[in-house]
């Protein structure tokens, strides 16, 4: 089988947008729920409305990878499952390490999603040397020590980082240096790395802020609308107050 350090994924060479490959996984997942209800094909608007997007979008995208799908039928899904599966590289195995194993490192080692998708858990690493041997979803974790060989020994080339931020860097730069071209980042800290490795990060942090933002806002949407909601107090209308034409006079009678 072969291995993530001497195959990579042709999207950019085909010059597939960054914004496209990213929605590829979407529409990738919402095919495989289609394809394990046994669903022969799938129209554009469809398939957009599972993933998420806009039916022209999809089609564009897909032209991309050379998929127009047949009028009035629409796409293969099968056969968009494999197109999309190579494009992504996810035909071939991925050994991928993770660097970290506290509560977040052990349950993404506990992560049954992995295998399915073409990515292999090929090591657990971390610097405390009590948990060294211990057994995490049936791997051994090993010490940090021996990252380097590691990495070598199982032609590792996507690193997953999970440690305290304070050593975020000191870790990216080792597995860098190591030959890892590719890092999933759930350290709450931005790394710096050479030109020619990727960085994807996940701040669960962040994306709840993003979520504090819309309900405070949905929250502050629904006191104006009940505040406009409530009526005005009625103004009076006191004959006595009005002068003989209507209008109140400049002083009041005593």
């Amino acid at each position: 089988m072969a291995t993530g350090r001497t195959h990579r994924p042709a999207t950019r060479s085909r010059g597939i947008p960054e914004a496209t490959v990213a929605r590829l996984p979407l529409y990738l997942r919402a095919l495989t729920a289609l394809s394990e209800r046994s669903v022969p094909t799938v129209s554009s608007e469809e398939l957009a409305a599972a993933a998420g997007v806009n039916s022209a979008k999809l089609r564009k995208d897909f032209s991309y990878l050379g998929s127009y799908g047949t009028r009035g039928v629409g796409y293969d899904v099968e056969y968009l499952v494999y197109q999309i599966s190579r494009e992504l590289g996810l035909t071939q195995d991925w050994p991928v390490v993770i660097v970290g194993i506290g509560n977040l490192g052990a349950a993404l080692a506990n992560y049954g999603g992995f295998a399915s998708r073409g990515f292999r858990v090929a090591a657990l690493i971390d610097a405390d040397p009590a948990m060294a041997g211990k057994q995490v979803a049936g791997i051994s974790v090993q010490h940090s020590d021996g990252l380097e060989k590691i990495i070598s020994d199982n032609g590792v080339s996507i690193g997953v980082i999970t440690t305290p931020p304070g050593v975020a860097q000191q870790v990216c730069d080792r597995l860098v240096a190591a030959g890892v071209t590719s890092i999933l980042n759930f350290a709450p800290t931005v790394l710096t790395v050479p030109d020619g490795v990727d960085v994807r990060k996940v701040d669960l942090s962040i994306e709840l802020q993003i979520l504090a933002f819309h309900e405070q806002r949905k929250a502050g949407e629904e006191a104006a609308a009940n505040e406009s909601a409530v009526p005005a107090p009625a103004g009076r209308a006191d004959v006595t107050d009005q002068g003989p034409d209507g209008d109140v006079p400049a002083v009041m009678p005593a």
